[in-house]
């Protein structure tokens, strides 16, 4: 039986190419039908791509790699005997001469920086090349005489790629590769500050009342529903509110069109290990705090396990970003485009507040909505966000629908 190609597959519209991030099987070993190959990252998420038939794998594209979607990485023959066999809690790898067992990080900085690893002294088990001998390695070549073996060598940070003798002087500067996802991330924020007329206004709100029925309800929330109830569920539904009201900051603008979307589907700014995603709550209008909190722990289960999928970050209306979590006081959120409008929540803090003519002490949080001024006017804006205040105050309104 003939080898069967391993190609890179189509991950979601406007995706033509990613990184071959890294193998999760050694070339060489035997793989099962629907065994997890290899990671590959994009510009929006990273997707494990899995094998579609059992046999011995043979890489042909490097760690670290651009491939465009479609290209061939690699094959699996049906028929071969594995080469190597390989601890899998090590997750080493041979080198593609088959002579220098290499980890995959190791496999990278060697391609990275092209290393001659026949000349680095392994000083790992039982000889095996370490990303410190390879960082040892440059830094000999670059810079003063080795040190001698009284004179050990330490690595400043697993990113550098200059290795320091104890005590001596820091590198000025370390530099590290962009994945794909921060290479977007990075482009998606200037395209948004060079085709939008972005503008922002403010608001502050009360939370007493969502703190107080959070406190009174939760436990049984969490008994009935098995999530927890989080301030997340209330702004989505107070967006969704604000939108209906006002249509404009759910639109979008196209060349010389504009596009009304009818349909509320709030992205949920998520912080990832590789930089901020924005996963869709589809149809919030339709779904209740329960569906709305658990549709969020979803999304946060899979930030944490690498497996947000493209089709999870597509189409959105509307974004809410909450830096308050990392104690942001006050900030300017960047559109998420082609949307017109992005809430941003802050942390909560008690302040001074006059209320009845009293100066009271209330939990207080700032918000900010930044928005498209193509699309949407000054007057729409701040009678949305006072909208969301409003929500956001009472929100009992939201649930008797007044």
């Amino acid at each position: 039986m003939s080898a069967v190609a391993i190609k890179v597959p189509g991950v979601g519209e406007s995706i033509t190419e990613g990184i071959l991030a890294r193998w999760l099987k050694p070339d060489g070993s035997a793989v099962k039908q629907g065994e997890p190959l290899f990671e590959l990252e994009t510009d929006k998420a990273s997707n494990v791509v899995a094998a579609t038939a059992a046999g011995v794998l043979k890489i042909a594209v490097a760690e670290g790699t651009t491939v465009p979607i479609g290209a061939t990485v690699g094959a699996i023959d049906p028929d071969a005997v594995p080469a190597v066999a390989v601890a899998v809690a090590t997750s080493s790898m041979p080198a593609a001469n088959g002579e220098t067992p290499l980890a995959p990080s190791v496999r990278r900085l060697v391609a990275e920086e092209h290393v001659d690893v026949s000349k680095v002294e392994g000083t790992g088990r039982d000889g095996r090349i370490t990303k410190g001998d390879v960082l040892a390695s440059l830094a000999g070549a670059t810079a003063a005489p080795a040190p001698t073996p009284a004179q050990p060598v330490t690595i400043a940070t697993p990113a550098t790629s200059t290795a320091v003798a104890p005590d001596g002087p820091r590198p000025r500067e370390t530099r590290q590769r962009m994945s794909g996802i921060r290479k977007r991330i990075a482009q998606r924020l200037v395209e948004a500050q060079q085709t939008a007329a972005i503008l922002t206004t403010f608001n502050e709100a009360d939370m007493s009342r969502i703190m107080e029925l959070r406190a009174k309800y939760k436990d049984a929330f969490q008994k009935k529903h098995g999530v927890g109830l989080g301030f997340m569920s209330f702004f989505v539904k107070a967006a969704v509110e604000a939108l209906r009201a006002f249509p404009a900051v759910n639109g979008r603008v196209d060349g010389d069109d504009i596009v009304h979307n009818n349909v509320y589907d709030i992205g949920v700014a998520v912080s990832t290990e590789r930089g901020l995603m924005v996963p869709v709550v589809r149809d919030a209008d339709k779904l209740g705090f329960a569906g709305v909190e658990k549709a969020i722990v979803d999304f946060a289960k899979k930030a944490r396990e690498n497996a947000i999928a493209v089709s999870d970050l597509q189409g959105g209306t509307f974004t809410i970003t909450n830096g308050g979590v990392f104690g942001s006081l006050l900030s300017t959120p960047i559109l998420n485009p082609p949307q017109s409008g992005i809430l941003g929540m802050h942390s909560i803090q008690k302040r001074p507040v006059v209320v009845d003519d009293q100066i009271v002490v209330r939990p207080m949080m700032y918000l900010a909505l930044s928005y498209d001024h193509r699309i949407v006017d000054g007057k729409e804006a701040v009678s949305f966000l006072v909208k969301i205040k409003e929500c956001v105050e009472n929100p009992e309104r939201m649930l008797i629908d007044i």
